[in-house]
């Protein structure tokens, strides 16, 4: 076999590694816990380049093993970039997460482990995409998760507005801004500039590849509707485990087996009931515990019980529990069963103790799912939009994040 065809098989083989788009990847049961999160509260790493990003999770086998990371650069549809690891990194990762501890008198037994970027090995040397993996000592792939760096070199003005299409009016939610590139030179910004939209940071829903619609001096506008319009969704729902023995206004009633048992109330459909606002923290959650001082090691392990009453409307579909406590995704460990005896369905999960957001989402046979068919849409819900701007100049080898945009659904207009 000549060379140039060797060749060719390495590139051919190669490539669809490189072009595989970077889906986070759910842990497998022991590891739970998994807190992400920037210099903010947010879980969601959007950090400038240079400030610090912060992982810990927890490992229910309790046996210390070691864990490993590793950083991936991506381009803007989260394939990975064309640069080679010396050229987005400042020395080496692929290193040992070496700062862990054990719970401290927990029920649960579990390891605590804790990471923060930049460290003595490693920094982040350009903007962009990023993806987090963690590996056991065998080499496995235990879970992944996105996170953006990003440089202010243009300014992002973002506003919410109702959307004027009258079927939904009532139930979208739409994102109008601009980016200001004074004293940045754009070259080609309808090709070269390019745009994300987040809704609490949720990516599944995520809007891109919007062109300006035009331009008015340094100013690109985006002046969408229905493009950039959201599904309003409702405030989530909430339980608060800081104490193990005191039932709150989420929680019916507490008993004990290997663990605590924290029986919420059943939930009620609200997809049919006027809008009523209460805070929420928009499917995040918070360790925290009322037991000790140390949240990460001293937190326990309770087993919370969700119930929801089976109505027609449910059909056949199959029902989740859905938050950022398990990063959103649908699961076994999540899904809720029916019970016969009376009538509910119902789940229980594993969770540390600390205040928690969910809500129920459905998916039907064909996969397709609903975020919003228990708890419904409304224009008024607060949400919290976020606006990523992308820019690769002629040449370039990878997409930077050149500025990002915030915006809250409490100061929509019409």
């Amino acid at each position: 076999m000549g060379l140039k065809l060797k060749h060719w098989i390495l590139i051919f083989a190669i490539s669809p590694v490189f072009s595989q788009v970077q889906l986070e990847v759910n842990p497998p049961e022991n590891i739970r816990s998994i807190v992400f999160k920037g210099e903010t509260e947010d879980q969601f790493p959007i950090v400038k380049l240079g400030e610090s990003i912060y992982l810990e999770f927890d490992d229910l086998l309790a046996n210390e093993q070691d864990y490993y990371y590793k950083i991936l650069h991506c381009d803007y549809d989260w394939t990975r970039s064309d640069l080679l690891k010396s050229q987005y990194l400042i020395g080496i990762d692929n290193q040992r997460i070496i700062d862990y501890e054990n719970s401290y008198t927990t029920l649960q037994p579990y390891s605590n482990y804790r990471l923060s970027i930049p460290n003595e090995n490693v920094r982040l040397r350009v903007s962009g995409n990023y993806v987090l993996e963690i590996y056991n000592q065998s080499g496995d792939l235990q879970f992944s998760r996105r996170f953006v760096v990003y440089q202010d070199l243009v300014q992002v003005a973002a506003t919410v507005k109702r959307v004027r299409d009258f079927r939904y009016f009532d139930q979208k939610q739409s994102v109008h801004f601009t980016i200001n590139s004074a004293g940045y030179p754009l070259v080609n910004p309808k090709k070269e500039v390019k745009v994300a939209i987040l809704q609490n940071y949720h990516w599944p829903t995520a809007i891109y590849n919007l062109p300006p619609q035009f331009t008015i001096g340094t100013e690109l506008v985006y002046r969408y509707d229905k493009e950039t319009s959201f599904f309003g969704g409702n405030e989530f729902l909430n339980f608060d485990t800081k104490d193990l023995r005191a039932p709150t206004a989420a929680i019916s009633r507490i008993e004990f087996e290997d663990v605590y048992q924290h029986y919420l109330f059943p939930n009620q459909y609200r997809n049919d009931v006027p809008y009523t606002y209460f805070p929420d923290i928009n499917g995040d959650f918070v360790i925290r515990t009322l037991q000790g001082t140390d949240m990460a090691r001293e937190a326990e392990y309770t087993d919370v019980h969700f119930s929801l009453p089976y109505t027609e409307e449910l059909g056949l579909d199959e029902v989740y529990i859905y938050g950022k406590f398990n990063n959103y995704e649908l699961e076994d460990i999540n899904r809720m069963q029916y019970n016969e005896a009376n009538g509910n369905m119902e789940a229980v999960i594993r969770l540390k103790q600390g205040f928690y957001n969910y809500k129920f989402v459905t998916r039907k046979d064909s996969g397709l799912v609903n975020l919003n068919l228990v708890c419904g849409n409304f224009h008024f819900t607060e949400n919290n939009y976020t606006v990523l701007v992308y820019y690769r100049n002629f040449g370039d080898l990878y997409d930077s994040i050149i500025g990002i945009g915030t915006a809250n659904s409490r100061e929509i207009s019409n």
